[in-house]
């Protein structure tokens, strides 16, 4: 995001603004923190964001815990900066907010909050042991990046700190814990913990499924339950707790953020990625497209069969999702870019960001629908879905290929979506998921026309487009808190401030949702949707298939390139 990221200024935004009624989503996603400043309707009144990388660290993807709160207080620094450049108002209020994160991972925190040990982000791919225990133990599809994965993972290690252990959680989960001081997780970011399962009423952790967890022989010695350690789950629109002094201090060290903001219960980037782009109903489905993707289906019924590819998580209201999780997207397509602008500034052309991503990928979109015969595999890190353990990035090709920069650009934003597509190939042809829409968000989509054709392409599947695709997730995670203060007043559906799930399991919960989203935020929103063409995914389909034959060599390369 960059200060003009917002949407037409409101003639009141200043005194709205300045009266504490504005909402306020802060997502930490893998390249940048984002945050998002909105008005009832959802409309941008400003952005605010900080740069940073994760690291590789003894064997282990993590960011330094010491980056997260100095990221969070740049990001807001910037946004109240942003807000003093548009309307001449200080942010002092807030009428609500929402933490939104990467999800999954693994923080361990001790009796006094401390991090027993780095956070281990999703990229982790170590955990296949842990992972396939559960999986067989719990009869469903456990991910190797999930928190209990990770759990188990050190236990089974016979890591130091796990006797030492009083709480788990998420990075959005922590965080949301220093600005309020309450241990808990909206459910879409839970049910990448652990199993959810709403038997009992309102969406919580599966109660069979912790007791099979602790009768596992490698837990028996710890000296903790796992229930007692997981945050207490919520769902959207509930109240999470406000803004305490010590949290408005740790957002805006400058002392003038005042306290007592309601907050949202903190949600994952899927979670987001969902609402923002009003994928909450069965039938639709959302792709968000970052330094990873996923794409997550809203189900009508269960899955048939547990399925290694498929995650089952579920949307903020409560209900089932099959997320399609890859490690790898737009990184490497990212970094080819980057070699252009270095290219364009050999030859003494100072080339604007944005003019130079429209210029290439327009030239991808006049490539050859199969690329030419030109494959390109994103892998900075294993791809599960492809059965990569260790990935590099490769650009491979026949001496009979294509190519050119068109068929260049092309292959690179094929594969952007390589192993979704081959992820997606499982839930919809397989699985026989129905799907009558998918919509799109993240950067890549910023070029009219060109991603979004190419997805389409990919699924076989209408792709919508909003006008906020480009907002992302710290927009979502506003909306959120909209809707959570919206409820908490009782002027949309029914209020949650006696601490009850609103709805439960009785479905209110996810109407209460659906109708702030439609009626609220994208009635007048303008939707662009694709239809896939007949050249264009048959193209898609026999560059899959070079891609799939290709695969061994991509393995190849992770076994022997150091």
């Amino acid at each position: 995001m960059t200060h003009d990221d917002v949407t037409a200024p409101r003639p009141d935004a200043a005194d709205l603004i300045s009266q504490g009624r504005a909402h306020l989503g802060i997502e930490l996603g893998s390249t940048r923190i984002k945050a998002a400043l909105i008005d009832d309707a959802g409309a941008v009144l400003a952005t605010g964001s900080f740069a940073w990388e994760n690291t590789l660290a003894d064997d282990s993807w993590t960011y330094p815990m010491d980056e997260v709160w100095e990221g969070l207080a740049t990001c807001f620094a910037d946004l109240a900066d942003a807000v003093r450049t548009h309307y001449d108002v200080p942010l002092t209020r807030l009428a609500s907010l929402g933490i939104s994160a990467m999800m999954h991972g693994y923080i361990a925190l001790d009796a006094d909050g401390e991090l027993l040990a780095p956070f281990r982000t999703w990229r982790n791919t170590y955990t296949s042991d842990a992972a396939s225990l559960l999986s067989e133990t719990f009869g469903q599809n456990i991910p190797l990046r999930w928190s209990v994965s990770h759990l188990l993972h050190a236990v089974l290690g016979g890591e130091d700190h796990v006797g030492s252990i009083a709480a788990i959680t998420t990075l959005s989960g922590l965080v949301h814990r220093r600005l309020t001081g309450r241990s808990v997780l909206g459910v879409g970011d839970a049910s990448g913990m652990f199993p959810i399962s709403s038997a009992g009423g309102a969406p919580d952790y599966d109660r069979e499924l912790l007791g099979r967890f602790t009768g596992l022989d490698a837990v028996a010695d710890v000296p903790w339950e796992l229930a007692d350690l997981l945050p207490e789950v919520l769902v959207a629109g509930q109240d999470a707790g406000t803004l305490t002094e010590e949290g408005a201090r740790l957002l805006d060290p400058s002392g003038a953020l005042e306290a007592g903001a309601l907050t949202a219960p903190p949600e994952g980037d899927a979670g987001t990625g969902m609402v923002a782009t009003q994928a909450i109903a069965p039938r639709t489905g959302n792709v968000s497209a970052g330094t990873s993707a996923f794409a997550m289906v809203v189900l009508e019924r269960p899955l048939a069969t547990p399925r290694e590819e498929i995650d089952m998580v579920t949307t903020p209201s409560g209900d089932p999702v099959a997320m399609i999780h890859t490690n790898n997207c737009t990184g490497d397509l990212d970094q080819w870019l980057g070699v252009f602008a270095q290219f364009a500034q050999l030859l003494g052309q100072d080339v604007d960001t944005e003019e130079l991503y429209a210029r290439l990928f327009e030239a991808g979109a006049a490539g050859d629908a199969d690329a030419g015969g030109v494959l390109s595999f994103n892998y900075l890190s294993g791809e599960h879905q492809t059965g990569v353990d260790s990935g590099r990035p490769l650009l491979v090709r026949t001496q009979q290929a294509s190519f050119t920069l068109e068929n260049l650009m092309r292959a690179q934003l094929h594969g952007a979506f390589g192993a979704l597509a081959v992820g997606m190939e499982v839930l919809l042809e397989e699985e026989k998921v129905g799907l009558d829409v998918m919509y799109a968000h993240g950067g890549i989509f910023r070029t009219k026309g060109v991603a979004q054709q190419v997805l389409a392409d990919a699924l076989r599947t209408p792709v919508a487009l909003g006008a906020s695709a480009g907002e992302g997730g710290a927009w979502g995670m506003a909306l959120l808190a909209a809707h959570t203060a919206q409820l908490a007043e009782g002027r949309t559906g029914r209020a949650a401030s006696d601490g009850a799930a609103p709805g439960g399991a009785d479905g209110a919960t996810t109407e209460a949702l659906r109708r702030f989203l439609a009626d609220e935020v994208f009635a007048s929103q303008e939707v662009t949707t694709l239809e896939p063409t007949d050249e264009g995914a048959r193209g898609y389909a026999d560059w899959l298939r070079g891609y799939r034959a290709a695969l061994p060599v991509e393995r190849l390369a992770g076994e022997s390139i150091d």
